[in-house]
């Protein structure tokens, strides 16, 4: 049998869009005669699709479109996903269709990604089905990871999928499908989506293992693409290759995220604050990478406490990656703002109020800039900083979306060494080796709070993505005291984190949805 791997970028909502899609990789697999073509879940809808699977008018334009496709199945198969109506709620399911009409729906029985629970409903679960006079077991989503008996007469398990890449996850899904198909002696077919939805990145890397678990074949990562898989031919062995290490992956999810994120929700440019720290140029350099450098503005705001080098290496940044930029002093907005401010709060002592005035006249600068030219406004911040609550509200907090904010400190760094190998060395050698600061007072380094990033985002990583006890991180060689203090600041500033502006989510355990404490508690006192 024949079959094609149509690994396409759909749109939530867009069910005609999504649909048009489908119907025209039908037709190039009808014309690359292949017998039967795959679709990901929920393909029809795009996903995650959140309370729109609740409405019913919504289900029913996803089946009116379900039928249309089925149409166009004279000649072929196809297995599509799709949010479907049923008695006990709605499910996701793959939609089989053949001779023009759909056939049989295989639901999902496994809910487990938080943004499914209380939107979907449980199915009866994977099914053997003959298409084209093959039996083909027929599996949707994480299913694949519980399957626990296979009919011994399928000849191959199709597994259709909505995968959402995180760091590692790429050698994790082979890893797991490799084991599967050894085990039982199946071959795999495995279909992913691609692309950015909101605050999701679906990497695609869609493949097939052979009885064996070896891999015989692999889409791309993060674009479209297309393959046809014949069953009868004998199909070299292949490698994972060198470019899904994590650095580069990570990257690229960030800029497809980025990209998809603006143009799906009809964006087309965007402004940063350059500041020339790590941060800032990282994401400008996404913001080049996603939207082109036609597209993309910068300010660059010095304070009075702000070093002449940092304002020469913003501007050493911008004119490397060619795009347009202005300088904007803010001494004398600062100025105007503490006078004002003396008859309510006095001529008191420097301290933080003073620093986060900066960072809030930066935005008022930035946010103006968005709303007279439509140059949306990117946040740059980082994962270590927004656990930490080393972080501004409604100052280096705001942004339409952060393309970074669930990237540590010190991966920061790695991707801008990335990012030189590149593009010629683009981020000044002097933004990569100075100290992390702030930069709101004279002589700021980070380091007079904290230990170096290298240490403190080993401690947030066993916290945050592996749920360790501080016990348990202090018994691992760590300090006890800087344990303690990260702990309590992770703690404290969760209202922070509640204000963020939609953050791309890349690794196992991003704040939000997969990582959500309650705003008032008492844990940990």
């Amino acid at each position: 049998m024949r079959i094609a791997l149509a690994q396409l970028n759909y749109t939530i909502g867009d069910i005609e869009g999504n649909c048009s899609k489908i119907v025209n990789a039908l037709q190039r697999a009808k014309t690359e005669g292949a017998d039967l073509v795959l679709f990901a879940e929920q393909a029809v809808s795009g996903t995650p699709a959140f309370d729109l699977l609740r409405k019913t008018t919504f289900l029913e334009l996803c089946e009116e479109a379900l039928e249309e496709i089925a149409s166009h199945c004279n000649g072929i198969a196809a297995v599509v996903g799709s949010p479907v109506l049923t008695a006990e709620g709605t499910i996701s399911a793959a939609v089989v269709m053949e001779h023009g009409e759909i056939t049989r729906y295989v639901g999902k029985q496994h809910i487990s990604a938080r943004r499914e629970m209380g939107f979907l409903n449980s199915a009866k679960g994977f099914e053997c089905v003959t298409i084209k006079g093959h039996k083909c077991m027929i599996v949707v989503g994480d299913d694949l990871r519980r399957v626990d008996e296979i009919d011994r007469s399928a000849e191959v398990i199709l597994s259709i999928n909505a995968r959402k890449y995180s760091r590692g996850s790429l050698r994790y899904r082979y890893e797991t499908m490799r084991n599967l198909a050894f085990v039982e002696g199946k071959e795999i077919v495995l279909i992913n989506q691609v692309g950015g939805s909101t605050e999701i990145v679906y990497d695609g890397s869609s493949g097939v293992i052979n009885r064996k678990g070896e891999p015989v074949l692999l889409l791309k990562s993060f674009e479209e693409d297309f393959a046809i898989y014949d069953t009868e031919v004998e199909h070299s062995v292949i490698g994972l290759p060198e470019s899904m290490n994590r650095t580069s992956l990570v990257y690229r999810a960030a800029c497809m995220g980025l990209k998809d994120y603006y143009h799906k929700n009809g964006y087309q440019k965007a402004c940063v604050g350059l500041s020339g720290g790590i941060d800032s140029a990282v994401v400008a350099c996404m913001a080049v990478e996603a939207l082109g450098k036609e597209n993309v503005h910068a300010l660059l705001m010095p304070s009075p406490f702000s070093p002449d080098m940092s304002v020469e290496d913003a501007k050493a940044l911008a004119e490397g990656l060619g795009i347009s930029y202005n300088v904007i002093p803010i001494s004398a907005i600062y100025s105007s703002v503490l006078d004002t401010l003396k008859p309510v709060i006095g001529g008191t002592e420097f301290d933080f109020t003073e620093e986060n005035i900066q960072t809030r006249i930066r935005t008022v600068l930035l946010m103006a800039l968005q709303n007279k030219t439509g140059y949306m406004l990117l946040n740059s911040s980082n994962k270590s900083e927004n656990a930490l609550g080393l972080c501004t509200l409604y100052g280096d907090t705001a942004g339409a979306f952060s393309p970074t904010g669930d990237i540590y400190k010190s991966e920061m760094y790695d991707i801008a060494r990335y990012i030189n190998t590149l593009h010629n060395n683009v981020i000044p050698e002097n933004i990569l080796a100075k100290e992390p600061s702030s930069e709101l007072h004279i002589g700021q380094k980070d380091s007079d709070i904290l230990p170096p990033y290298e240490v403190v985002d080993a401690i947030l990583y066993r916290m945050i993505e592996e749920s360790q006890h501080r016990e348990e991180i202090i018994n691992a060689g760590f300090d006890s005291e800087v344990v303690e203090k990260i702990h309590a600041m992770i703690m404290r500033n969760e209202k922070k984190r509640y204000q963020f502006p939609p953050v791309l989510r890349l690794s196992t355990c991003a704040f939000g949805h997969e990582r959500l404490m309650p705003l008032t508690n008492k844990y940990g006192d």
